[in-house]
């Protein structure tokens, strides 16, 4: 759109947390419209974790923050043409993008692991995105190591 912004979306918060981000990601965990699905995925795998990390003061919930968190991007690449080269310039994100790439990221990594369900990947890939490994954080990494690399061309930058 060229001249008007378009609007934001109003996500109606979760039935059990009563928290718009978990409404947030359980949208990007959806297929085929299929929100009850996902809603029960996701609270599964919060079992799971609650079953699994019993030595942890923190709730399922605060532990999957704290994952996002740990997976979430400051910075990205993005390619922009000068004088026919053509060159990889860092970027810093917007908060809104940060968000969801980092919900992206988790859900791709957990449906690429090998495990019995979805809410049992779900499960394992949170928790080594808390503890700071894992497909999602290892993708965080990479990216920052792309735009350090990059970072003589942050002067392109637009």
């Amino acid at each position: 759109m060229r001249k008007a912004k378009p609007k934001k979306r109003v996500v109606l918060p979760d039935p059990r947390f009563n928290d718009r981000k978990v409404t947030k990601f359980v949208n990007h965990l959806m297929y085929d419209g299929k929100k009850n699905i996902s809603y029960e995925i996701f609270y599964t795998a919060l079992d799971i974790i609650t079953e699994k990390m019993t030595n942890e003061e923190k709730s399922a919930l605060d532990i999957w923050k704290k994952a996002l968190e740990n997976v979430t991007p400051l910075v990205e690449v993005k390619s922009r043409r000068i004088g026919g080269a053509t060159f990889q310039v860092p970027t810093e994100i917007i908060p809104a993008r940060k968000e969801s790439i980092s919900m992206k990221n988790l859900i791709l990594f957990a449906r690429k692991r090998a495990g019995k369900s979805m809410a049992e990947k779900l499960a394992s890939e949170i928790q080594d995105a808390y503890n700071e490994q894992g497909g999602s954080f290892k993708r965080k990494e990479e990216v920052h190591r792309m735009a350090e690399a990059n970072r003589a061309f942050a002067h392109f930058r637009f």
